[in-house]
């Protein structure tokens, strides 16, 4: 009987090892794990869909559902608006913005480490590689707050007048790219002096969302009242293209009172995508050629107003929450909540671990990496 009770209490107890999680971490084998980090909600129209706070997608398991994190802005009483968000490897720290604060969030611990209210607000942010420093606009306001990372402290302020909105980090991080809704010119500032160096344009309208290529020498605009999007040489500091959707018509849009709200490189650069709310699209056009090809179109389940990509340009992101191969040009997946609920947001972020430690991020806005080993 005894040596029965033995085999039995083994049986269970490797029954109860077999059920056990597997631990978030990249396999034995030092493969990259990838993770998708979405903040919900994206816009006051995206309550709907998918709830509030940080939720966590499995990238190379079907872009499985991991978890949700709450946040002291998910838990108001009144969850608040995201306007933007950015992360870093090297402090392994996770940025977001709602309408009035700057959110910092430890990846590793996965706690909220502070928060802090800037002067006139914030909207849409980006942050200099090395983790230092986080560019943060007011809310269509007349400056940026240049932030200390480290403590949410504003080290300075940068006054463009231009209802300040979107912030662009280049990628090697000595340029930030400042536009605002209300002016065609785009300044530039210097990372190291933080001082505006350079104005490009202008372009046709107030700019919206932006991006930029790799060796800095082109910068790629979305424009109120524009369904495309235009191009400025970052050398000669003029626009140099206007591109516009073919085969489609301007229409009703839900939010951000533009056609195309969003536009990405990817990785390579080989290819600009932009976002058309009206007819639920991203247009896709060939960037090896000048002015820019238009070759095909994804429908969407829903407006789109972003698109970005993972670092290795595998899946392409638009806000509707549709996972876009990139080779193939196909939906291959859709972000779902726990509950089932479809997530959509603007503000996602990938996050590339090995062995569990965080080597690498992405970023929300589609620069492009051309020359970029990973």
């Amino acid at each position: 009987m005894i040596r029965n009770l033995f085999r039995m209490f083994v049986v269970m107890g490797l029954l109860v090892v077999s059920l056990a999680p597997a631990p978030a971490r990249a396999d034995e084998s030092g493969k990259p794990r990838r993770l998708l980090y979405v903040v919900a909600p994206g816009i006051r129209n995206y309550l709907e869909f998918g709830g509030a706070g940080i939720l966590i997608f499995d990238i190379d398991h079907g872009h499985k559902f991991v978890k949700r994190i709450a946040t002291p802005a998910s838990q108001a009483a009144k969850p608040e608006n995201i306007k933007g968000v950015c992360a870093c490897a090297a402090t392994k720290k996770l940025y977001f913005t709602t309408l009035t604060k700057l959110y910092c969030f430890d990846l590793v611990a996965e706690k909220m480490l502070w928060e802090k209210a800037l002067p006139g607000g914030c909207d849409r942010p980006s942050i200099t590689p090395d983790g230092k420093t986080i560019y943060v606009p007011s809310l269509e306001k007349d400056h940026w707050n240049v932030v200390d990372a480290s403590t949410g402290d504003v080290v300075t302020q940068l006054v463009t007048k231009n209802r300040a909105h979107n912030t662009v980090v280049s990628l090697d991080g000595a340029r930030m790219y400042l536009a605002g809704i209300s002016s065609p010119i785009l300044p530039v500032a210097d990372t190291t002096t933080h001082q505006i160096i350079q104005k490009v344009g202008p372009f046709s309208a107030g700019i919206r969302p932006l991006t930029v290529n790799a060796d800095r020498s082109r910068i790629y605009v979305t424009v109120n009242g524009l369904l495309g999007f235009e191009i400025g040489d970052l050398k000669s500091g003029k626009k140099i293209a206007t591109v516009e959707v073919e085969g489609f018509k301007q229409g009703m849009v839900k939010r951000h009172g533009c056609p195309s709200h969003g536009v990405g490189l990817t990785p390579d650069e080989t290819e600009v995508w932009v976002c058309d709310a009206a007819n639920q699209r991203v247009h896709i056009f060939d960037n090896r050629v000048t002015p820019p090809k238009q070759l095909q179109s994804i429908k969407l389940r829903e407006q789109p107003g972003w698109v970005t990509f993972t670092r290795d340009g595998q899946y392409a992101y638009p806000s509707t929450g549709d996972v876009i191969d990139v080779k193939s040009k196909k939906i291959v997946a859709q972000l779902m909540d726990e509950e089932g609920r479809e997530v959509h947001s603007e503000k996602v972020v990938e996050v590339i671990l090995i062995d569990g430690v965080i080597v690498l991020v992405g970023d929300q806005f589609g620069v492009g990496r051309r020359g970029q080993k990973r």
